[in-house]
């Protein structure tokens, strides 16, 4: 089984809901790194000193090679990223290896033969 990693920054608002359009789109659980920090092509704007700027959480998903897109695409839908700049980014890696996900291997097989 092949993997790929997903990777999204996104407004800590938009979390919960990037976190459910994805397990709706097949991803089977994520790490959630809060309290990130990202600047754009536009820097950010400041009072006083102090930067103006909302909070961004990194969220890791480790999926099957084949719903990663799908994953991928409503998780851009929902966050708008394409729609709203500077509201997050996501991107995807492909994996050579990983251990640790042996236990999910097997609901990852069936949710594969329905979706195949």
């Amino acid at each position: 089984m092949h993997f790929k990693l997903i990777v999204v920054f996104v407004e800590d608002d938009k979390t919960d809901e990037v976190l459910d359009a994805a397990r709706e789109a097949g991803a089977t659980g994520a790490t959630v790194i809060n309290n990130a920090r990202g600047e754009g092509i536009k820097r950010n704007k400041t009072f006083f000193g102090l930067t103006l700027e909302t909070q961004r959480d990194v969220l890791l998903f480790l999926v099957e090679e084949h719903l990663s897109r799908k994953i991928l695409e409503k998780i851009g839908h929902v966050g708008r990223f394409d729609d709203e700049p500077g509201t997050g980014i996501a991107v995807q890696i492909d994996i050579e290896d990983a251990i640790g996900v042996r236990h999910q291997i097997k609901e990852l097989k069936d949710a594969l033969e329905d979706t195949l």
